[in-house]
């Protein structure tokens, strides 16, 4: 099969360095060390014409910088991560910042069935004692160097990201060439834009593990942070954090995010599915239709005046709220990053799909394009 993908303004492409005017987009590359393999990595940085950046790197797409202006127009890094490509490679690093493949989230025992043949991966994760398979496995998208090329596109600067995971991969079926392309906008947004093609019938559900705290990483918890989500259903899970299978609505519970609250208003109540996840780590069935590209979530931090919207096309959201922080990890201004001191906003397909006929489709079959696109656009107000 050929795995050749056009990509969006093919020919235009061009390739600048970070200029010193505020108002000349770029990027620029940096060496970021090297894996435990041997593979060279390097860092690269893109910067809109307002002067935002985002710092992300081709071991694992992470993105591992990100500075956004708060009210007073002070620039502050607002995602969590390391300084360092060796914190990185660590086993106990928690995916801050990284793709996410071949599947994202949970497959529960670590067993799905395709097509007659049941496939067994890695059980790389035990919620409450039970195993499953997490994020893509034992050596998932997020610790792949990708093939990395720069970006200058009418006057936005971007990351294209390739990378080929053969037949086989982490228990996988088919050889599934995976192309991320990141964008930073001059409206102050991160763009990512997935596209895949395979040569055998696989599960395939891509997303970004970024931690956000508005108020700067390493900045304390973000339990004040205040939160909307577009979704008037959630998955409710078992005591593996694997879904049931249900679609329940929202209302009446603190999963209702339908109207504004703060992140750590209710997430102590006493309800069954909090205390299963140890707080909010559950995927919301997001309320819009097919794969428009529409809002599904937004957070204000109200000190800084710091603005989140997440647009994407994908049907769900997992909402996460750094449950599983514990102060152990330091991060890139030494301080160490406690208790709920970020949250992720992974756009996504459901958890446990191939298992649940009943979820939106998430194998990718030969002759098919996977494309998907999420948003997280920041400003103040």
């Amino acid at each position: 099969m050929n795995f050749a993908i056009t990509t969006l303004f093919a020919g235009a492409l061009l390739f600048a360095t970070v200029a010193s005017a505020k108002d000349k987009p770029g990027v620029s590359k940096q060496p970021f060390g090297k894996t435990p393999s041997g593979e060279e990595v390097s860092i690269y940085t893109l910067k809109n014409s307002n002067g935002m950046t985002a710092e992300i790197t081709n071991y694992g797409g992470i993105i591992v910088k990100l500075t956004a202006p708060d009210k007073n127009g002070k620039y502050e890094d607002v995602v969590l991560g390391f300084n360092s490509l060796d914190d990185y490679v660590k086993d106990n690093s928690p995916y801050f910042g990284a793709l996410i493949g071949r599947y994202g989230n949970r497959i529960g025992q670590g067993i799905f069935t395709l097509n007659g043949k049941t496939y067994t991966l890695a059980k790389n994760n035990e919620p409450n004692g039970i195993p499953c398979a997490l994020h893509g496995g034992l050596k998932g998208f997020d610790k792949v160097v990708w093939k990395a090329e720069p970006l200058l596109v009418k006057n936005t600067a971007g990351l294209k990201l390739e990378y080929l995971s053969k037949d086989g991969e982490e228990g996988y079926p088919g050889n599934l060439k995976v192309t991320v392309t990141y964008w930073l906008t001059n409206k102050n947004e991160v763009k990512i834009d997935y596209s895949a093609v395979t040569d055998k019938p696989t599960p395939v559900n891509l997303t970004n593990h970024s931690y956000f705290n508005l108020k700067g990483e390493g900045n304390g918890d973000i339990l004040d942070h205040e939160l909307i989500l577009n979704a008037d259903k959630f998955t409710p899970v078992d005591k593996g954090l694997i879904p049931t299978g249900k679609l329940e609505s929202v209302k009446g519970t603190p999963f209702d995010f339908t109207s504004v609250h703060k992140i750590g208003e209710r997430v102590e109540e006493n309800n069954e599915q909090l205390k299963i996840a140890r707080g909010y780590d559950h995927n919301w069935v997001l309320n819009h239709k097919g794969n428009k590209l529409s809002l599904a979530a937004s957070v204000y931090e109200p000190t800084t005046g710091r603005f989140l919207e997440v647009f994407t096309t994908q049907p769900g959201i997992q909402f996460y709220c750094g449950n599983f922080l514990d102060g152990s990890l330091k991060g890139k201004s030494g301080k160490p990053y406690n208790f709920r001191n970020g949250f992720a906003l992974e756009t996504q397909h459901f958890p446990d799909s191939p298992n649940h006929p009943n979820f939106p489709n998430t194998i990718l079959k030969p002759g098919e394009t996977l494309k998907s696109t999420t948003i997280f656009k920041l400003s103040t107000k």
